[in-house]
Formats: C-alpha cells, structure tokens, sequence
C-alpha cells in the first residue's frame, strides 16, 4: 500500500508542535453543521484481533475507490494530513463519496459497483475469514456497531462495523463468506449549544453503522438498487460464477454492487461534551474491578511501607542512637572462639571516613577503633556497618549505567506528562493519535533531563570523557528502539499493511532524534557535568574493595533477587494491565480511557518500586555485598520480567493472532514495551536505592 508521502521529514516536527487542531477538551472546539449541510464521511482502516497487520479501507481492491468528486469544500479521494501518532497506530485517513447532509434522509442510494479478479476475490476471502472490522469517521466519530446490554436497560457502541461474515454449515463442516455490501448509517444530532443553536445548527452526538450483505439477484439491474431491504433470501457470496472455467475474462471476474441509506434522528439524552461515552459503557461497567485492583495495589504498598518504617525505626535509627548514645563500650561482649572479628579489620581507619567533620556513628567506630587494642573484638560490628569503606565505590560499567539512568529520567518525564495530561482531559479519544503523539515530543524535549542526570551520574562515578557519554545517552536506547522498529517494519512492509510506517515518516523520526534530542541532550549534559557537578558522598571509598563474602542469593546478587523483588510491583498493576491489554491487543481501538485508576495505580506502583528497593538494598548490604549500584537498577525493572511473561500468557490464552509474522509483531512490540517500562522503573528503584545509601551513612 502506498502513503508514503503522508508524513514527510519537513511536517514530522510540525505535527508535533500544531496537534492542537486535532482534539478538543470536552465543552470547546464544538463542529456545528447547518440544515442540509454537507457532512464529510472519511475512509480510514481495517483492522482484526486476529492479525496485527492493518489495511487503508479505501486501497482494498474490491472497495469503491473515491472518484473525486467535489462535496462543497471537501474533493472525495483527499488524503487528510495525519499527526504522527495516527500514522504509527495505522491511519489512513481519505475522503469518501458517501453523501452526507445535516438533516436530510437518504432511503436508499447507490453508490458504484466494483469489479474484481480472482486475485481482488481472494483478498476479500482472506480478510473476511480473519474477521476483519472496518473503521469510517464523521465528525471526529469512529463509525459504530450498536449494542445493548444483557439487561436491557443500557445501549452501548463497540468501534467498527464487520466487514461481512462467515456462515458454516454444521452438518456438512462447509462454509460461505458473505460481503457486506448494504450499510445504513444513522446520525444522531441535536441542538448546538450556544449562538449556533440559536441560529438552528445541529452538532453530531452518535454514528452508527448497520451493515448488511445483500445478493445480486435481489437488485434492479438497471439502477443496482436492492428491491427490499427488509426481506433479503441471501448476501452477497465471495465467490465466481459457476462458468469460471468459460475463456471469456468476464466470466472470470466478480461485480460487487455497493448502496447505502442514511437516516438522520435526533437524540437530546447525549450531550456533545460526552458522546465519547457511549464506547466506554463497558469500562465503566467495570469500575468495581479497577476499584479491586486499587484496594489490591494499597494492600500490597501498605504492607511494604510497614517493612519499611520497621527499618528506619528500629532497626537503623535504632543502631545509630545507640552507639551515639553509649559508644561501643555497652556493644563489647565477649569473643566467640572462631567467629570474632577483629576490630581493626572490620572497621576503617580514620583517614578512610568523612573529610567533612563529625557524622555520628561512623566516626564514633574510628575513634573507638583508635583506642582498642589490636586483640580487643567486637561482635555487634556487623552487616551495612561494614561496607561504609566501599558502599559509594564506582561500579564495574558505570560509563553504562549512567546512560541508562539518563534515559529512565526522560521516561519518567514523558510518562508523568501523559499521565497528566490524561486525567485533565487534554488527551482524550478525540484527538487521534494524541498519546503518541505527545508522548513523542514529551520524549524529545526530555532530552535535556536525560542529559542532566547521565551527566551527573557520570561524573559521580569519576567519569571524564562527557561528550562521549553524551553521545551514548542520546543514541543508545533511542538507537536500540529505533533499530528493532525499522527491521519489524520490514515483516509489515511485506505485507502491504498501513501499519508500515512510511519512508517520509522514519526519515522525520531521525531528524527529530538528531537534530532535536541530541542537542538537548547535550545541553543538559553540559549544565549537570560542568555548573552542578558530581554528587559529593558522606564517606570516601577505601583504597583497597572489600571482599564480598561467598555463600547465599542475597550477596551473590543472583537473579532470584531480581525475579522476586519484581513480583511484588506486578503484583500492584496486573489487574489494571488486564484492561491495557484488552485495549491495545483485543479491541484494537486503543480507546483507554480510565486515566483517573491508572493515575492511581501507577502512584502506587512508583511507591512500591521504591519501599521494594530499599528493603532489597538494605538486606543485601546486611549481607556485606556492597555492589548495590546495578542491582538496585535491576531491582526497580524487575516486574518487567513478570509483565512480559503476562503478555505471553494473556497471547495464549485470550488471543486468536495466527500467522508467524503476527506473533513475530506481538512478542516484539510487547518486548520493546516491556524494557521501556523496565528501565523507567530501574531508573526510580535507583535513585531511590541511592538516597537509601546516602541517607543510612550520612
């Protein structure tokens, strides 16, 4: 499929920063239509929970392509410009020849008849076997199919109208693949608020779309107008007539009739300001298990906020005060034959603390280790109070974590950012495409946080070379992202999926991570390495690293810890990720729409990813294995390794995706969104672990 001009290099940043014409906050940006006014319908995709594969509905082959024709200030056929949002989630936006007019009812019209090969028939099998759902828009409004619930008492709207269907024949196992060839649409309207109202506009409130699939004998074969709509013996069969075998090409092709009837009813029960909820009933319906799955999220948060008030209480606070109170004198007792410690071996010289004067109790230890006799031991000496000589010591590969650690700032940035955005209302399901879109540019002018804290990072660890780190920030996990999406986009390229991103489109993410977020990068990164500087420690690292003591998960820093630290913050969202996954996977409609929980839930999880690391670092410096910098990292992204396994459980499980490409897509994508989440919440779990550190030895 063609398109690829729809989003060149020079409109990609353009998109970003003018988006604003394209969504509206409930009560503003209201579209009023005079009495017989021309209402545009637009084309826009076909899409199935079967397949992540999506196809622009007016590039079908069996599909009546626009003729542009002129319809007042609009030429069917037009291409509409997208935001980049739209063009990554696999809108095609176009103008169709549908008639449309404010008020106006159409019984029945004809719209074209489209002849098809073999080839063209085959498709139109394909995508009808795999339950494909059409998408057309008017006035900002996905086409709908109605719905009520099973008590009856509430309508409801699911995005999309079926292609056509399937009907199989229980006793012979056989099947038949109809076209639906026949839509009514109906519109529903009401006043418009306001001046507009006064004057005897109408605003649309509803669009929803009954398809039918109607057979060829069944029409007027001068006009292709269906004799009635009401009594239909048969649909439209996908398949040749009987003389296909005939060497005239005519009787190898297949005519497909395409009509419609528009029907216009007013409906004062919807507001404009909240049409939109009309495709949210369900969610709404379950309210009760967002509210469980907060009740679960405070249950599991509280739980850990015990554990760690228990830590800073008593047990830490509790050591301090007492050797600041009674010195070591009250802990002196008596050595054990084979399991004392010297003191001078387990505690640093003096020259080895703070060079920043008294600090409490690691001073008390070297002052009281200057007047102990080599011979004296000490039993109470033990756990976090002895690594203080090595706790702040630069870890192996810190030149890459410090990178890392940059980019999870700019993710934590972009995710607040949307989440915010979210829950006032400014990104909503009208503005199409918004969230990534957005998302893009909270990313890219994110940059100069990425930059400042990777620099900042670097330095601390004694890094000198800060253009270079500047240079990794900017491109290594935006490189790694990019990279894994252009060579998946291969597989859907191959498939003539509008779901391929275009040429123009890759060319203007490049120019936006180059030409945008690299130097923003590289401003931030000159502001916290030159004007901040490193971050200054409390004690100094000893010439000479500790040994870490052989023997149990907590000090070889194994990935059990990781795994079970990890399944506590799954534990937090895995409720709400069920109703992310039913959007994004299932629905295919991408219509989230209960930001308020996920705001919530998304709180807690930052909670729980903190209280997690601390106690993990806190048990694994009780451990004396003071190489805490990575592992807390590892730590705070652990619940990805869970979510990840959930994908594949919820793709076996709830799913109907075949083909190797569409799982090939699947895995991939939910990897990708696995270690982004990952290194968001490593990135917290991090600089939580380290203010721990910093605090305990202070």
């Amino acid at each position: 499929m063609h398109g690829d001009n729809r989003f060149s290099a020079l409109t990609a940043l353009t998109c970003l920063l003018s988006a604003a014409h394209a969504f509206y906050i409930p009560g503003w940006s209201i579209k009023s239509f005079r009495p017989t006014e021309p209402i545009p319908l637009f084309y826009n995709k076909i899409y199935s929970d079967q397949t992540q594969l999506q196809y622009a509905y007016a590039e079908l082959p069996f599909v009546c392509p626009p003729a542009g024709r002129r319809h007042a200030s609009f030429t069917s056929g037009t291409s509409i410009t997208l935001n980049l949002g739209e063009v990554l989630r696999g809108d095609r936006i176009v103008v169709s020849d549908y008639e449309l007019a404010m008020g106006e009812d159409q019984e029945l019209r004809y719209l074209c008849s489209r002849t098809i090969d073999a080839e063209g028939l085959q498709t139109a099998r394909d995508l009808v076997r795999e339950k494909y759902v059409v998408e057309w828009i008017v006035d900002n409004l996905p086409g709908a199919t109605s719905f009520v619930t099973t008590d009856k008492s509430r309508k409801y709207y699911a995005a999309g109208f079926k292609l056509g269907y399937e009907d199989v024949d229980l006793h012979t196992g056989t099947s038949r693949l109809f076209l639906n060839n026949h839509v009514t649409l109906v519109l529903r309207h009401r006043r418009a608020p306001g001046r507009d109202g006064e004057r005897g506009k109408r605003v649309i409130v509803g669009f929803e779309v009954y398809p039918k699939s109607i057979e060829t004998g069944n029409r007027n074969a001068t006009t292709g107008l269906p004799f009635d709509l009401e009594h239909v013996d048969d649909g439209f069969e996908l398949e040749l007539p009987a003389n296909v075998t005939a060497p005239d090409e005519t009787a190898r092709s297949l005519t497909i009739p395409y009509t419609y009837s528009v029907y216009f009813r007013e409906d004062d029960k919807v507001e404009w300001g909240n049409r939109w909820d009309m495709y949210f009933v369900d969610q709404e319906d379950n309210q009760n298990i967002h509210w469980l799955a907060i009740f679960n999220s405070l249950v599991i948060c509280g739980l850990l906020t015990a554990v760690v008030a228990v830590i800073f209480a008593r047990t830490i606070r509790g050591d301090i005060i007492g050797y600041k109170e009674g010195g070591l004198e009250e802990g002196r007792k008596k050595a054990l034959p084979k399991k004392s410690r010297k003191v001078r071996s387990a505690l640093p010289s003096p020259s080895l603390g703070s060079d920043k004067g008294s600090s409490g109790l690691l001073e008390k230890l070297d002052d009281a280790d200057a007047d102990l006799s080599s011979d004296d031991e000490v039993e109470d000496v033990t756990g976090w109070k002895l690594v203080h000589g090595d706790v702040f010591r630069p870890p192996a590969h810190g030149t890459l974590l410090a990178p890392l650690v940059g980019c999870g700032t700019q993710l934590v940035f972009m995710a607040a950012g949307l989440i915010l955005l979210s829950c006032i209302g400014v990104l909503n399901p009208s503005f199409r495409g918004g969230f990534v879109s957005v998302g893009a540019a909270l990313f890219v002018f994110a940059g100069v946080f990425s930059g400042y804290f990777s620099a900042r990072v670097f330095r601390t660890f004694g890094g000198q070379n800060w253009r270079r780190n500047v240079v990794v920030t900017g491109t290594l996990v935006p490189g790694l992202l990019f990279a894994t999406i252009f060579i998946l986009n291969l597989f859907v390229w191959a498939h003539a999926s509008s779901t391929a991103i275009p040429f123009g489109t890759l060319v203007g993410i490049v120019a936006l991570w180059l030409a945008v977020q690299l130097p923003l990068v590289y401003v931030g990164s000159w502001y916290g390495y030159t004007m901040v500087g490193a971050w200054e420690h409390p004690v100094k690292a000893s010439p000479v690293p500790r040994a870490v003591p052989v023997g149990g998960w907590l000090r070889g820093g194994r990935v059990q810890t990781v795994l079970i630290a990890g399944l506590v913050p799954f534990a937090v969202i895995f409720i709400e990720l069920l109703f992310v996954f039913k959007s994004l996977w299932l629905d295919k409609s991408g219509y989230y729409y209960v930001f308020g929980f996920l705001a919530v839930v998304s709180s807690i999880l930052i909670v729980t990813v903190v209280e997690v690391t601390v106690v993990a670092t806190y048990l694994q410096l009780c451990s004396e294995n003071y190489h805490w910098w990575w592992q807390s990292f590892f730590v705070g992204g652990g619940s990805a390794v869970w979510i990840f396994a959930y994908t594949a459980w919820y793709y076996a499980t709830r799913l109907h995706i075949v083909g190797f490409a569409n799982g090939l897509l699947f895995f991939a994508y939910s990897f990708l969104a696995c270690l982004v989440y990952g290194l968001l919440t490593g990135t917290i779990g991090f600089l939580a672990a380290y203010a721990f550190v910093r605090r305990i030895y202070a």
